[in-house]
């Protein structure tokens, strides 16, 4: 049996409310299906033809930007573990700052078990980064891999939903505090990102992750 594709117009009409959700929540954090529905120039009624509900509407832009962060974590390829999750952190950084408040949802503890689940390769990519950072002497041993790979994702979380995105300086900020938490004293950091500025200009310039089905769409 073949499954016949959607038809262009609900394809449409569905990266339509996407699209309008980033926008509305970022202003609005907790704006309704009908600001959202209003927002897409779409009534109630075709939303919810779409989506079962409010949470159902959030979970579909958690995944969609769990792809971009997947993708991210992906085309890091430093072979030094130090620069690798400074690099991470950089460019994951710029990818939240652009949709802090949707990130901030995406972390609350009413989707953190979905947005887990959602970023599996990118919490697989910063373990292994930790496991071989360990390996290497670059990264503290004090705790096992598993724990302070759970840490700096811990730590990351407070950083985007706590920090400024447009303040001066907050790229830089989650940056260091990542490689503080992973064991480097802000001496080492310091030279790190002194030796890198590429670093700098990869927090504040646009990533180009691979496209995802919602960018093609």
């Amino acid at each position: 049996m073949t499954t016949r594709a959607p038809r262009r117009d609900a394809v449409e009409n569905r990266a339509g409310i996407l699209s309008a959700a980033r926008a509305t929540l970022a202003l609005h954090p907790h704006a309704s299906v009908d600001v959202i529905a209003r927002s897409a120039g779409l009534s109630r009624r075709t939303l919810y033809g779409h989506f079962d509900d409010r949470d159902a509407l959030i979970r579909e832009l958690i995944s969609s930007g769990a792809q971009r962060f997947n993708a991210i974590a992906a085309s890091i390829d430093d072979t030094d573990a130090r620069l690798a999750l400074a690099r991470l952190a950089a460019h994951l950084w710029h990818e939240a700052a652009h949709v802090q408040v949707a990130a901030a949802l995406a972390l609350d503890e009413t989707h953190v078990e979905h947005t887990a689940t959602a970023l599996a390769p990118l919490r697989r990519t910063v373990a292994a980064l930790v496991r071989r950072g360990q390996d290497d002497g670059s990264f503290r041993t004090d705790l096992a891999a598993p724990t302070l790979a759970r840490l700096i994702e811990e730590m990351a979380r407070t950083v985007i939903s706590r920090t400024d995105a447009a303040s001066s300086g907050a790229a830089d900020l989650a940056v260091r505090t990542v490689l503080s938490i992973a064991g480097l004293s802000w001496r080492e950091a310091d030279d790190l990102l002194a030796s890198h500025p590429d670093l700098a200009a990869s927090a504040a310039a646009p990533t180009e992750p691979p496209n995802t089905p919602e960018d093609r769409a």
